[in-house]
């Protein structure tokens, strides 16, 4: 009895972790946009007015009252809404701008063919190293102090090269800084690289990138003395 029980408990509490519909994420994504940037909904709502009122006095002067308000109306609301994505997605810059890893979730929220690995290289001081694989080849993106970048992405860039043969590699620093990439032009920077590899090609160079062994960085220091070196380490130290 205790197990119906258990069982019958879990699709309950399945549905109230259910992730919110579309309109209240709509809603949600609202209430952050007006908190940030309080002009942007009411310019989209007062530009989508315009737009429907212009059709609405055509309709008037020509004496179709139904044809061009019905045209009219969803023209104005596509408007409206891509004043109102374009705004969204700039507060989502502006409240992800500096923090760590926030080029990793642009990275992520990236559509088409890409795939991306977060963090195939890193330090202590939490600089990290992202490798994007798609159209254009491989691309490096770190995120962190350049100058420490600089030595993690070229080594990164060492690993791939050996799987990668002749396929272009780039590399990009997020920042705002000199020879940065700001976190609002990172993807569109990656998507008007050129196309140097077709569908196939990227298939089989993810597939190479898979067979690369895992990057093992070794801590800095004297190692404990009860410490046990991975296998594969232990050749290369030389006891």
């Amino acid at each position: 009895m205790a197990k119906k029980g258990s069982e019958s408990t879990a699709p309950a509490e399945g549905k109230e972790k259910k992730e919110p519909g579309r309109l209240k994420q709509i809603g949600m994504v609202a209430k952050v946009v007006h908190r940030q940037s309080p002009r942007s909904i009411p310019l989209a709502a007062g530009v989508a007015a315009v737009i429907l009122a212009v059709f609405v006095g055509i309709g008037i002067w020509t004496g179709s009252w139904i044809l061009w308000p019905l045209t009219g109306l969803p023209i104005a609301l596509l408007v409206g809404f891509i004043i109102f994505t374009r705004s969204a997605q700039r507060v989502q810059y502006q409240i992800l701008d500096g923090q760590l890893g926030a080029g990793a979730a642009i990275l992520d929220n990236m559509r088409g063919n890409w795939v991306t690995e977060f963090a195939v290289n890193a330090n202590r001081q939490q600089d990290v190293v992202h490798r994007v694989v798609g159209r254009p080849g491989i691309i490096l993106i770190g995120e962190g102090e350049p100058g420490r970048l600089k030595s993690l992405i070229a080594a990164e860039k060492k690993r791939v090269s050996r799987v990668a043969y002749d396929i272009p590699i780039y590399d990009y620093k997020v920042g705002n800084g000199e020879d940065q990439i700001p976190l609002s032009k990172l993807q569109r920077t990656l998507v008007k690289l050129p196309r140097n590899l077709d569908k196939k090609e990227v298939t089989q160079l993810n597939y190479r990138l898979r067979a690369l062994p895992a990057k093992m960085q070794m801590p800095k220091g004297p190692l404990p003395k009860n410490a046990k070196m991975p296998r594969g380490m232990r050749g290369q130290m030389g006891g």
